[in-house]
């Protein structure tokens, strides 16, 4: 006889405590065991020496040793199309009922659309719950039920509708694990060479969300010079290493409502994507969809190395191929700069950026590169193009962010600008006004 189990599904929730479907998943009826699988589909268009991935890798082993060490279970890794890991399951177990959390990207729901379908055929649950969010889908739209395409409303909304008694509830899976874990002597394991990949040279860095951090964000969030003025909480969040409901708790102990609203941005892209899934490839508002791009390719590669003759514009763009990070102030000149200096499609920024940040998220990648072409949700004007050099001067004005990373940038050597900035900005009013009147 096999054994009777349920599984809990590990995806963008790499952590034990706090965890909504692992929690559901261990008041079940039967022994619980989790597992991952490592999604063909996904690995597939990365480099071999993905910092993403190894953080994945890593993470698991260090969730695998805490449940080895403290619950004599662990997590089973799987390498393949998760159908097909499912099916073997199957063969393997009494499978009662598959758990998980929700993810909300497109590749995401047909997946679980098609292993829904086969488990319910085979008599198996499904069940998903919302951990990555307070707010998801529907739960925060206007009385008509339309969704929000501005944020200051739906910031608005979701902090009437937000309610800590409910919404951060603290699912404490420590207490259910000793007795509801599956045990065995072994379970299936993975190196970074089983699937491909080797360990990468960059580090995802560990967060810093503390108090002092938090009451100074208003003033230090738009500085790349000032060291640790921002969180790094971005990967932790998107790979789930970090509880939002602790985030938004720190947040609201600190009262500090500028730390509050960016994870609130967060959560208003994501129901963009989720109401809005053709925003991934087209335009929110479809006449930017008849820009006529210049799409230069030898521009976009000097662009992509930092060598635009712009200080703070390739600071950034060296940061982000030596890190895999780039402050956020930075992040909306660069998307700027690509999209109207140069009149590339916000399409080959976003793929760029999907291939280096740590923090890559679909929902606000698209977001922020909609914003900065200005076709997106409440985005900027077309007409608003910012200016270099003094972006450079407001919010570098010591130079400390462009030293670091252009050290270069008086010298002779460093080049000139590759495009000037009173041309880039009128070609590019005449080209989004013939395009969009």
């Amino acid at each position: 006889m096999s054994d009777r189990i349920s599984i809990f599904w590990f995806r963008r929730d790499l952590r034990l405590d706090d965890n909504v479907g692992l929690y559901q998943a261990l008041q079940s009826d039967f022994p619980v065991l989790p597992i991952f699988i490592f999604d063909k589909e996904i690995l597939s268009s990365l480099p071999n020496k993905d910092p993403r991935v190894s953080f994945i890798h890593l993470q698991l082993q260090k969730l695998r040793n805490q449940l080895q060490d403290n619950h004599q279970s662990g997590i089973a890794l799987y390498h393949g199309e998760p159908l097909s890991i499912f099916k073997k399951l199957m063969d393997q177990y009494e499978v009662q009922c598959v758990y998980t959390n929700h993810d909300y990207e497109p590749y995401a729901l047909e997946r679980d659309t098609k292993v829904k379908a086969h488990l319910k055929e085979n008599g198996v649950g499904f069940q998903t719950f919302k951990d990555q969010v307070i707010f998801e889908k529907n739960d925060v739209v206007k009385d008509d039920g339309d969704p929000y395409v501005v944020y200051t409303p739906y910031m608005k909304r979701w902090k009437e509708t937000f309610n800590p008694s409910i919404h951060l509830v603290d699912y404490d899976t420590h207490s259910l694990m000793g007795k509801n874990l599956y045990k065995a002597s072994s379970f299936a394991n993975l190196s970074l060479k089983d699937i491909g990949f080797e360990p990468a040279d960059i580090k995802v860095a560990d967060y810093k969300v503390s108090p002092d951090l938090i009451q100074d964000y208003k003033q230090t969030r738009d500085y790349p010079g000032i060291h640790q003025g921002t969180s790094r909480l971005g990967p932790h969040l998107r790979f789930g290493t970090v509880s939002i409901r602790k985030m938004i708790q720190k947040a609201i102990a600190e009262k500090d409502s500028t730390f509050q609203n960016e994870l609130i941005w967060r959560e208003f892209f994501m129901q963009i994507l989720w109401h809005f899934p053709k925003t991934v490839n087209h335009a929110f508002k479809p006449k930017y969809d008849r820009i006529k791009w210049r799409n230069n390719e030898a521009e976009f590669e000097r662009w992509k190395a930092g060598n635009t003759g712009y200080a703070l514009v390739d600071a950034g763009m060296r940061e982000l191929n030596a890190t895999g990070y780039m402050h956020n102030r930075v992040r909306m000149l660069v998307a700027s700069f690509l999209c109207k200096h140069l009149l590339i499609d916000w399409r080959w920024g976003e793929s760029y950026f999907a291939e280096k940040l740590l923090d890559y998220e679909l929902a606000s990648n698209v977001g922020n590169w909609q914003w900065a072409a200005g076709s997106g949700v409440d985005a900027a004007p077309y007409f608003r193009i910012f200016n270099p050099m003094t972006q450079a001067e407001k919010f570098d004005k010591q130079l400390k962010y462009i030293h670091k990373w252009v050290p270069e940038f008086q010298e002779l050597t460093y080049p000139t600008p590759m495009v000037d900035h009173k041309m880039a900005r009128e070609r590019c009013l005449k080209v989004y006004k013939e395009a969009v009147g």
